[in-house]
Protein backbone atom coordinates (compact mmCIF):
# COMPACT_ATOMS: atom_id res chain seq x y z
CA UNK A 1 0.00 0.00 0.00
CA UNK A 2 2.99 2.57 0.84
CA UNK A 3 4.26 1.87 -2.43
CA UNK A 4 1.11 2.36 -4.58
CA UNK A 5 0.52 5.50 -2.70
CA UNK A 6 3.71 6.43 -3.31
CA UNK A 7 3.92 5.98 -6.95
CA UNK A 8 0.28 7.78 -7.04
CA UNK A 9 2.04 10.75 -5.44
CA UNK A 10 5.34 11.18 -6.95
CA UNK A 11 3.73 12.36 -10.43
CA UNK A 12 1.76 14.76 -8.61
CA UNK A 13 4.50 16.47 -6.50
CA UNK A 14 6.44 16.43 -10.04
CA UNK A 15 3.42 18.57 -11.43
CA UNK A 16 2.88 20.53 -8.72
CA UNK A 17 6.90 21.75 -9.17
CA UNK A 18 6.80 22.23 -12.48
CA UNK A 19 3.93 24.71 -11.63
CA UNK A 20 5.87 26.24 -9.05
CA UNK A 21 8.88 26.86 -11.61
CA UNK A 22 6.24 27.96 -14.11
CA UNK A 23 4.95 30.85 -12.36
CA UNK A 24 8.48 31.73 -11.24
CA UNK A 25 9.73 31.85 -14.33
CA UNK A 26 6.83 33.67 -16.07
CA UNK A 27 8.01 36.52 -13.97
CA UNK A 28 11.57 36.99 -15.56
CA UNK A 29 10.57 35.64 -19.20
CA UNK A 30 7.94 38.41 -19.19
CA UNK A 31 9.86 41.32 -18.42
CA UNK A 32 13.31 40.17 -20.74
CA UNK A 33 11.93 37.97 -23.14
CA UNK A 34 12.34 34.96 -25.25
CA UNK A 35 16.08 35.60 -26.57
CA UNK A 36 17.55 37.50 -23.44
CA UNK A 37 16.34 34.87 -21.17
CA UNK A 38 17.92 31.69 -19.98
CA UNK A 39 17.37 29.09 -17.49
CA UNK A 40 20.43 30.53 -15.23
CA UNK A 41 18.39 33.40 -15.68
CA UNK A 42 15.63 32.45 -14.35
CA UNK A 43 17.27 30.60 -11.68
CA UNK A 44 18.82 33.58 -10.54
CA UNK A 45 15.49 35.69 -10.47
CA UNK A 46 13.35 32.88 -8.43
CA UNK A 47 13.91 30.91 -5.01
CA UNK A 48 15.21 27.66 -7.28
CA UNK A 49 18.78 27.24 -7.99
CA UNK A 50 19.75 26.67 -11.41
CA UNK A 51 20.19 22.74 -11.09
CA UNK A 52 16.58 22.81 -9.63
CA UNK A 53 15.54 24.37 -12.79
CA UNK A 54 17.65 22.17 -15.19
CA UNK A 55 16.26 19.11 -13.16
CA UNK A 56 12.83 19.47 -14.08
CA UNK A 57 12.69 20.92 -17.46
CA UNK A 58 15.85 20.22 -19.94
CA UNK A 59 16.31 23.43 -21.48
CA UNK A 60 15.14 26.78 -22.17
CA UNK A 61 12.61 25.85 -25.20
CA UNK A 62 10.84 22.94 -22.95
CA UNK A 63 10.69 25.51 -19.28
CA UNK A 64 9.22 28.25 -21.95
CA UNK A 65 6.70 26.39 -23.64
CA UNK A 66 5.33 24.68 -20.74
CA UNK A 67 5.27 28.12 -19.44
CA UNK A 68 3.18 29.87 -21.76
CA UNK A 69 1.02 26.97 -22.33
CA UNK A 70 0.59 26.93 -18.26
CA UNK A 71 -0.49 30.56 -18.54
CA UNK A 72 -2.86 30.00 -21.65
CA UNK A 73 -4.63 27.37 -20.42
CA UNK A 74 -6.28 29.67 -17.52
CA UNK A 75 -6.17 32.96 -19.74
CA UNK A 76 -8.10 30.98 -22.27
CA UNK A 77 -11.16 30.65 -19.64
CA UNK A 78 -11.05 33.98 -18.47
CA UNK A 79 -14.33 35.39 -20.54
CA UNK A 80 -16.25 32.20 -19.93
CA UNK A 81 -17.96 33.77 -16.67
CA UNK A 82 -18.88 37.04 -18.91
CA UNK A 83 -19.86 34.29 -21.54
CA UNK A 84 -22.42 32.02 -18.71
CA UNK A 85 -23.52 35.22 -16.58
CA UNK A 86 -24.56 37.49 -19.40
CA UNK A 87 -28.36 37.89 -20.38
CA UNK A 88 -28.45 40.21 -22.87
CA UNK A 89 -26.03 41.68 -25.90
CA UNK A 90 -25.56 44.52 -24.16
CA UNK A 91 -24.17 42.80 -21.10
CA UNK A 92 -22.08 40.15 -22.55
CA UNK A 93 -20.39 43.17 -25.01
CA UNK A 94 -19.65 45.43 -22.29
CA UNK A 95 -18.37 42.33 -20.45
CA UNK A 96 -16.15 41.29 -22.78
CA UNK A 97 -14.52 44.44 -23.28
CA UNK A 98 -14.18 45.39 -19.60
CA UNK A 99 -12.39 42.29 -19.02
CA UNK A 100 -9.99 42.65 -22.32
CA UNK A 101 -8.98 45.95 -20.65
CA UNK A 102 -8.47 44.40 -17.28
CA UNK A 103 -6.34 41.44 -18.82
CA UNK A 104 -4.35 43.65 -20.67
CA UNK A 105 -3.48 46.33 -17.46
CA UNK A 106 -2.39 43.29 -15.25
CA UNK A 107 -0.99 40.49 -17.16
CA UNK A 108 0.43 42.69 -20.00
CA UNK A 109 3.95 40.90 -19.14
CA UNK A 110 2.27 37.71 -20.08
CA UNK A 111 0.58 38.43 -23.10
CA UNK A 112 4.12 40.47 -24.59
CA UNK A 113 5.53 37.21 -24.01
CA UNK A 114 3.09 35.07 -25.89
CA UNK A 115 3.53 37.49 -28.83
CA UNK A 116 7.24 37.44 -28.34
CA UNK A 117 6.70 33.32 -28.74
CA UNK A 118 4.85 33.24 -31.60
CA UNK A 119 7.04 35.92 -33.67
CA UNK A 120 10.14 33.94 -32.59
CA UNK A 121 8.07 30.35 -34.37
CA UNK A 122 7.99 32.12 -37.24
CA UNK A 123 12.11 30.90 -37.16
CA UNK A 124 12.07 28.26 -34.65
CA UNK A 125 10.69 25.02 -36.07
CA UNK A 126 10.58 23.37 -32.44
CA UNK A 127 8.21 25.97 -31.34
CA UNK A 128 5.66 25.85 -33.85
CA UNK A 129 3.48 23.39 -32.15
CA UNK A 130 2.93 24.48 -29.28
CA UNK A 131 2.48 28.10 -30.49
CA UNK A 132 -0.39 26.35 -33.07
CA UNK A 133 -1.94 24.63 -30.21
CA UNK A 134 -1.86 27.64 -28.24
CA UNK A 135 -2.91 30.07 -30.99
CA UNK A 136 -6.13 27.45 -31.85
CA UNK A 137 -7.46 27.65 -27.74
CA UNK A 138 -7.44 31.35 -28.24
CA UNK A 139 -9.14 30.91 -31.31
CA UNK A 140 -11.90 29.07 -30.04
CA UNK A 141 -12.21 31.33 -26.98
CA UNK A 142 -13.06 34.55 -28.83
CA UNK A 143 -15.23 32.36 -31.01
CA UNK A 144 -17.56 31.29 -27.97
CA UNK A 145 -18.20 34.67 -27.08
CA UNK A 146 -18.88 35.70 -30.68
CA UNK A 147 -21.33 33.14 -30.85
CA UNK A 148 -23.26 33.40 -27.31
CA UNK A 149 -23.34 37.29 -28.56
CA UNK A 150 -24.95 36.35 -31.82
CA UNK A 151 -27.60 34.14 -30.04
CA UNK A 152 -28.28 36.63 -27.69
CA UNK A 153 -28.87 38.72 -30.73
CA UNK A 154 -30.78 36.70 -32.66
CA UNK A 155 -28.20 35.98 -35.03
CA UNK A 156 -25.49 33.71 -36.37
CA UNK A 157 -21.75 35.10 -36.31
CA UNK A 158 -20.65 36.53 -39.58
CA UNK A 159 -17.61 35.91 -40.12
CA UNK A 160 -15.04 32.22 -39.66
CA UNK A 161 -14.24 31.79 -36.33
CA UNK A 162 -10.54 32.09 -37.80
CA UNK A 163 -10.66 35.26 -39.32
CA UNK A 164 -13.08 36.63 -36.10
CA UNK A 165 -9.78 35.76 -33.99
CA UNK A 166 -7.65 37.51 -35.82
CA UNK A 167 -9.71 40.77 -35.87
CA UNK A 168 -9.65 40.25 -32.34
CA UNK A 169 -6.74 39.40 -31.55
CA UNK A 170 -5.11 42.34 -34.24
CA UNK A 171 -7.08 45.20 -31.89
CA UNK A 172 -5.55 43.26 -28.66
CA UNK A 173 -2.31 43.28 -30.29
CA UNK A 174 -1.84 47.14 -31.22
CA UNK A 175 -3.30 47.78 -28.28
CA UNK A 176 -0.86 46.08 -25.94
CA UNK A 177 1.73 47.38 -27.65
CA UNK A 178 0.34 51.25 -27.10
CA UNK A 179 -0.16 50.50 -23.19
CA UNK A 180 3.61 49.24 -23.10
CA UNK A 181 4.40 52.88 -25.40
CA UNK A 182 2.68 54.69 -22.47
CA UNK A 183 0.29 55.93 -25.24
CA UNK A 184 -2.87 57.88 -23.39
CA UNK A 185 -6.48 56.75 -24.09
CA UNK A 186 -5.26 53.53 -25.81
CA UNK A 187 -7.47 51.26 -22.49
CA UNK A 188 -10.47 53.73 -23.40
CA UNK A 189 -9.98 52.99 -27.25
CA UNK A 190 -9.61 49.27 -27.25
CA UNK A 191 -12.78 48.77 -25.13
CA UNK A 192 -14.42 51.17 -27.45
CA UNK A 193 -13.20 49.91 -30.70
CA UNK A 194 -14.16 46.33 -28.94
CA UNK A 195 -17.91 47.45 -28.92
CA UNK A 196 -18.05 48.92 -32.24
CA UNK A 197 -16.44 45.60 -33.80
CA UNK A 198 -18.71 42.95 -32.24
CA UNK A 199 -22.12 44.45 -34.38
CA UNK A 200 -20.20 43.90 -37.21
CA UNK A 201 -19.48 40.10 -36.60
CA UNK A 202 -22.64 38.71 -36.92
CA UNK A 203 -25.65 39.09 -39.23
CA UNK A 204 -28.88 37.86 -39.33
CA UNK A 205 -29.59 34.53 -39.94
CA UNK A 206 -30.92 33.79 -43.56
Amino acid sequence: MTTATGSRTSPDKHDARRRALAESALRTLGELGYTRTSLREIAQNSEFSHGVVHYYFRDKHELIVYCVRYYKETCVRRYDGVVTTATTPLELLDGFADKLVETLVEEAPMHRLWYDLRSQSMFEESLREAVLHIDGTLEDMVWRVVSRYAELCGTVPALTPRVTYGLVDGLFQQALLGFLSGRGGVLDELRATVRGLMPTLVRAEA
